[in-house]
């Protein structure tokens, strides 16, 4: 499994920083971002470390598919009802913060609209 020993997520899949999981598994793991854009606001990030989706192959479809099906299931289980939201940055000019393929899932009124 491929790890980044400065990147922050990868940090947090070791155990070295701690998350609010929300789920895991052997590929993934999902945690409440510590700033939500919405009542719930989860971050499902690959164990293993792709810098972001301008790295992605034909090989990680199977992953990106997991997680985009977690989604889902996690906003059911944490009680949003009325619709959620899939969002992934990608590069400085996406707004990308954190150099770990992540895929934030937002659920609860109009999260897209920050005040």
């Amino acid at each position: 499994m491929s790890h980044d020993p400065n990147c922050i997520f990868c940090k947090i899949v070791a155990g070295q920083i701690p998350s609010r999981k929300a789920y895991e598994d052997e590929e993934l793991l999902a945690f409440h971002d510590i700033h939500p854009w919405a009542p719930v606001h989860v971050l499902i990030i690959p164990k293993t470390h792709i810098a972001s989706m301008a790295d992605v192959t034909g090989d990680h479809a199977p992953l990106l598919g997991r997680m985009a099906a977690l989604g889902p299931r996690l906003m059911k289980e944490l009680g949003v009802t009325n619709g959620f939201r899939h969002v992934i940055n990608t590069g400085a000019d996406g707004g990308q913060e954190v150099y770990h393929l992540h895929l934030h899932v937002m659920g609860g009124p109009r999260p897209w609209l920050k005040g």
